[in-house]
């Protein structure tokens, strides 16, 4: 894998353009539709606390260890020690498996909405027993398709990115413009105040969840190294990517707002309506069902990639004595059959909720809190376990660093994503006012009780392991303060990396070596975080 650095070098529009298509989603647009011009003040805020500094401080932390598996599980256990690496890892999958469910209701909705009759077609999207079906069926068939180790999935994600989002984005910019540009009545007020108003403290709790549009451009710091001159290139692509991203989510916003009222928003229906609309107004309804599969064609392409994917992670860390065998079980594809079970049937059991809230859109409404929250646990340790490093292997070589020299940036900008993922973690908990979530005690329930569960399970299973859940062809390299810790208690025959990754080293010793020099690159730094057995 490293010589892929050898290979043809990403432009710096390209890099941008592939962390747009990795982030923008058209689902959540309604959400935020609701806050008319004060939308886009969220939407700045949110990309400036926290979808740069994601990009910049993932970037780093890949560039530090492109030549290690693991991802965040890598990057928070060699700050903190392997439980809360295995936490965020675990957080990590855990909240792409709530997921599923959100955006499939986006996606039963948007087939609902192919029928040319609308007011069938609303009376279908709202039916909660028709979104459960259409959710686990095609959960289930994508889940189906991703054992079979099919190769054309990633092309057929590519060109549902493109159908089913980035071109109706567009549409439905360019047909905002038109709408006001040929005398159509506006919905909202250009007059308003781009500030909210903070004194309502009901206006900042349903935009926390803006911070999960954004979420997901950390995997864009695994490209960090196919750019030309990536501490000056990288940044520029983050910026550009940023703000397209920006523009897309605060003027698609603004096409929902303008022809649709406040007070009519409804966040899983809204985008087809407004669409309907606007095809009404150009004469053009029969565009309305082709949008529709446009938008659902994209759901489903999204969720047939990702329906295996975030599920490799956990997989590769269980492989390495994480997770107990049943975990560890592949088909004869090498696919993690018994882990896409278990999401399945973890997704099943979330959609069944349907049927206790009082409707599909405040079912919408709490999984997606409940994501942000989970989501959000796994930024807090990223962004700290990156200012951390700083200190703990100050002299490995970082081929994309924050800040030329010194601490100071780093600081700056993890801090800024810290205290920016703090507070959306804490408002994610309030119900909002604008949305009809039923009983505050249904909803408390679910996020509180749900969030301690998930949290907890990681440190029950850690606390679990065993020796023999290693899987001997597992070659994951020790951290850096493991291989600090084997001079002082191993011989020298010992000291490569690789002899611990077949299997579980029981030489991990309390006491760091002082004789850094004599370690790996990867053994620069200070302290002993976790006494537990080293990582396998």
């Amino acid at each position: 894998m490293a010589n892929i650095k050898n290979a043809v070098k990403l432009g710096v529009f390209t890099l941008a353009i592939m962390n747009v298509t990795a982030v923008v989603s058209l689902r959540g647009l309604p959400a935020e539709a609701v806050y008319g011009m004060s939308s886009a003040f969220y939407y700045l805020f949110a990309a400036i606390v926290f979808l740069i500094p994601t990009s910049l401080v993932a970037a780093e932390l890949a560039a530090m260890f492109q030549d290690k598996q693991g991802g965040v599980f890598r990057w928070v256990g060699e700050a903190y020690g392997k439980k809360l690496g295995f936490l965020a890892i675990w957080v990590q999958w855990i909240e792409s498996t709530i997921w599923y469910p959100t955006v499939l209701t986006f996606g039963a909705v948007s087939i609902a909405f192919i029928g040319m009759n609308d007011v069938h077609d609303m009376s279908l999207a709202n039916n909660k027993y028709y979104t459960l079906i259409v959710v686990l069926v095609i959960y289930w068939l994508a889940t189906f398709i991703s054992l079979k180790g099919m190769s054309w999935v990633g092309k057929v994600a590519k060109i549902g990115g493109m159908v089913g989002t980035i071109i109706p984005a567009a549409l439905l910019i360019i047909l905002g413009i038109i709408y006001l540009a040929t005398g159509g009545q506006s919905n909202m007020d250009f007059h308003s105040s781009f500030f909210p108003d903070f004194t309502n403290f009901d206006n900042v709790v349903l935009a926390a969840s803006i911070f999960l549009f954004y979420a997901g451009m950390e995997m864009g710091g695994i490209h960090v190294k196919d750019v030309e001159n990536p501490s000056k290139n990288y940044p520029k692509a983050v910026f550009i990517g940023a703000l397209i991203t920006v523009l897309i989510f605060v003027l698609g916003t603004f096409a929902l707002g303008v022809i649709i009222p406040a007070k009519d928003i409804n966040l899983t229906q809204s985008l087809l309506v407004g669409f309907d609309n606007y095809f009404k107004y150009i004469h053009a309804s029969w565009l309305s069902p082709i949008i529709a599969i446009a938008l659902a064609f994209g759901v489903l392409a999204g969720v047939l990639t990702w329906v295996a994917g975030p599920s490799k992670g956990i997989f590769a860390v269980g492989k390495a004595g994480y997770m107990p065998p049943f975990f560890q079980k592949t088909n004869k594809l090498g696919v993690q059959k018994n882990i896409l079970f278990v999401q399945g049937l973890a997704v099943t059991v979330l959609s069944l909720l349907f049927v206790v809230m009082p409707s599909v859109q405040s079912f919408y409404q709490i999984l997606s809190q409940l994501t942000v929250i989970l989501y959000l646990i796994m930024y807090l340790l990223m962004f700290s376990g990156a200012i951390a490093l700083r200190y703990k292997m100050k002299k490995l070589n970082r081929p994309f660093r924050i800040g030329k020299s010194g601490n100071g940036l780093m600081w700056f900008v993890g801090g800024l994503g810290f205290c920016g993922s703090l507070l959306a973690f804490i408002l994610s908990f309030i119900p909002p006012s604008q949305i009809s979530t039923g009983s505050n005690t249904v909803w408390f329930s679910v996020l509180i009780i749900g969030a301690i569960i998930v949290v907890v399970a990681p440190f029950i299973i850690y606390a679990s392991k065993k020796p023999s859940w290693v899987d001997p062809n597992s070659n994951f390299e020790p951290f850096h303060w493991e291989v600090q810790a084997q001079p002082a208690t191993a011989s020298p025959s010992v000291t490569k990396p690789s002899t611990t990754a077949s299997g579980p080293s029981s030489s991990n010793s309390s006491a760091p070596s002082s004789g850094s020099s004599a370690s790996t690159s990867t053994s620069l730094g200070s302290g002993d975080k976790d006494k537990d057995t080293p990582k396998s």
